[in-house]
């Protein structure tokens, strides 16, 4: 720095402290990626939060933080100072005084000899007794005088930070009366205000009397309860903390210390307190443990810190049904793990706030999930996946506007997109190509240059999509192939083939139709049984609602049939090994199928022999197919079968 001059260069402390705030797109995909690989919705988006994107300043982050303080706090010291700093100095000042006796041969001298001598073991009850006691030593009367003046500083201190300058002059009558005074007035517009009266001039003319008293200047009467009310809880923590003789010792100096009138105040405004925030915790003591004696004040103050921070954990915790990054208090935050740490929790709550803003995502009573936007978003990642490892057939992407030469035309054009099967549209693309490259000759024509002509369709079908939800489809690593091949097929139908009606069907030990939505935040079935009967039947109501399509059927699934409904009661019946009657009843709901003309293809995962006999037997039953595909590639063999089946109609 020498001349006052800088060198400035790239740079390399990390993250650019400039860059501008999070893709929320990116953020939308990353948790697209954990559902499409298997992972719960609810799950990712809940560990988007904790981890924070890019893996740094999320929840977990700050909770370990304030876990790291809590300990800190915990091994802070002795919370029994204040009562071994009392008997340190009464140790004193009796030493001091039998000093100044020894040296005086008048029978007070031996009198207060034998008063001394039989003071009682405990430290309050021998202040308590030496109140009266007329010391014979100005030091040993000054060292006495300093228990109680520390004590009070110490409480009063605690409990109201602009007091303790005021404490010191306690000697004084005219402070004594103010804080007497102060005591009174909170204490009856506390009272007010419990009995849900308008406070607000009481609480203004109260500050103005007493507004010294108060650095921290709350603006109403909750405020100030905010304040003395964790103060006062932390109080209570610490005679809860303590020895039933360690508190007792305690309580007894403060009730000297205090003197009685403000000792009644200060016990009254501890009901108050308690009653006006009895969600605080106020009976619960701690395991403090450390070296150093503490003070009541910095006893009080560590379980205070304590406190705020087990509260701030159950805030980054988000555990409670509702919870929002709105429930974390950033000022608390800023308190206990500086301003950096508050910094992270807005920087979420911006991020939480612009997804659900630019309607990515939507909360219920459960929490946060993925809006029909994003799921449209994930569903086409789906698809581009699918059409990624794609070779049978340059089919390309199809979309809506592509649906084949044998359609109609509609009298409009598109930009050509691979795997097209349109005719060119000779017109547009010559007039794309001299635009681009100017009016000469020969025209040179590049890729971006051709258009197609855009045709209808005439022909629609009805697809029931049946994914077994089984806990057997995570346990073998097939959860994300299932996801996500439901979901490209899903948005494939939606954006390229709109008039083709899709129902996804998922099936456990029952079967139940499932949105888009629905399939993204399902989770597996932990009760045994694989109901393809139940699901078959639900296939079947679907597409007897469109008489009109193509009905078509398709299954994927990695176990045979172990449980059917009771035609009785209609109750799932599982049984492992299957049961005749759960292999009939399904078998049954093939023929119905069969016979209504629906196309049923199954694609089995894994090499089980009897899923494999069962399937076989299906197919030729019902004069469908049957596909083994590897998990990963499943995806491309459903997509590629419904390409194909669509292909077939329009021949």
């Amino acid at each position: 720095m020498a001349g006052n001059r800088f060198r400035y260069g790239q740079w390399r402390g990390g993250p650019d402290p400039l860059a501008p705030p999070y893709d929320v797109r990116e953020v939308v995909d990353s948790v697209g990626a954990e559902v499409l690989a298997g992972g719960s919705l609810r799950e990712a988006l809940r560990d988007l939060l904790r981890r924070g994107p890019n893996g740094r300043g999320g929840l977990d982050e700050l909770a370990a933080r304030a876990r790291r303080l809590r300990r800190e706090a915990l091994r802070r010291g002795d919370l029994d100072g204040a009562v071994t700093r009392s008997r340190a100095l009464l140790d004193q000042a009796l030493a001091a005084e039998r000093d100044e006796l020894r040296g005086r041969d008048d029978d007070a001298a031996r009198f207060a000899e034998a008063v001394l001598d039989n003071l009682p073991r405990s430290t309050a009850k021998a202040v308590q007794e030496l109140s009266g006691y007329q010391w014979a030593s100005e030091e040993a009367r000054r060292t006495y005088q300093r228990i109680l003046d520390g004590l009070r500083d110490d409480v009063l201190g605690q409990r109201f930070a602009g007091l303790r300058d005021a404490v010191r002059a306690s000697a004084d009558p005219a402070a004594q009366q103010r804080l007497a005074e102060m005591m009174h007035d909170l204490n009856d517009l506390l009272a007010r205000h419990a009995r849900s009266e308008d406070t607000t001039d009481a609480f203004a003319e109260f500050m103005r009397r007493h507004g010294e008293f108060f650095p921290e200047q709350p603006k109403d009467v909750d405020e100030l309860v905010d304040v003395l009310a964790r103060r006062a809880a932390a109080g209570e923590r610490l005679m809860r903390s303590l020895s039933d003789r360690q508190r007792e010792e305690l309580a007894g100096l403060m009730r000297q210390s205090l003197g009685e009138r403000l000792a009644g105040e200060m016990s009254q405004l501890d009901a108050h307190l308690r009653a006006l925030r009895p969600d605080l915790s106020w009976g619960r003591g701690e395991r403090v443990r450390g070296e150093r004696p503490l003070g009541y004040g910095e006893a009080a103050g560590a379980l205070e810190e304590i406190a705020e921070l087990d509260d701030l954990l159950d805030q980054l915790d988000q555990e409670h049904p509702g919870a929002t990054l709105d429930d974390v208090d950033v000022d608390a935050v800023a308190r206990t793990l500086g301003r950096d740490a508050a910094d992270d929790v807005r920087r979420l709550r911006e991020l939480e706030r612009e997804l659900r803003r630019q309607g990515w995502v939507t909360r219920d009573a459960e929490g946060l999930t993925l809006s029909p936007k994003a799921l449209r978003r994930l569903g086409g990642t789906a698809l581009r996946r699918v059409f990624a490892d794609l070779t049978a057939g340059p089919r390309g992407q199809h979309d809506l506007r592509s649906a084949g030469a044998a359609g109609e035309v509609s009298g409009a054009s598109r930009p050509w997109e691979y795997g097209d099967e349109q005719p060119l549209d000779v017109v547009r693309t010559l007039t794309r190509a001299v635009r681009r490259a100017g009016p000469r000759v020969p025209v040179q024509l590049a890729v971006e240059d051709f258009e197609v002509v855009e045709t209808e369709r005439r022909a629609s079908a009805a697809v029931a999509l049946c994914v077994d939800l089984s806990y057997s489809m995570i346990s073998q690593g097939r959860w994300g192939p299932m996801k996500q091949t439901a979901l490209a097929l899903s948005h494939l139908m939606a954006t390229r083939f709109p008039q083709d009606a899709l129902q996804i069907i998922g099936f456990g030990r029952q079967a139940m139709p499932l949105t888009q939505q629905e399939l993204a935040a399902v989770d597996p079935d932990m009760e045994q049984g694989t109901n393809l009967q139940h699901a078959l039947r639900l296939a079947g109501r679907h597409l007897r609602r469109h008489p009109d399509s193509e009905p078509v059927v398709l299954v994927v699934t990695d176990g045979e049939p172990t449980a059917h409904l009771d035609p009785d009661d209609g109750e799932a019946y599982f049984h492992w090994p299957p049961l005749p009657e759960t292999i009939e009843a399904t078998i049954r709901e093939v023929d119905r199928l069969a016979r209504y003309g629906a196309t049923l293809n199954l694609f089995m995962l894994g090499d089980d022999p009897g899923l494999r006999r069962f399937v076989d037997a299906v197919a030729r039953r019902s004069k469908g197919r049957m596909f083994t595909p590897d998990p990963d590639d499943l995806g491309e063999y459903v997509v590629s079968d419904y390409l194909r089946s669509r292909q077939s109609r329009r021949r």
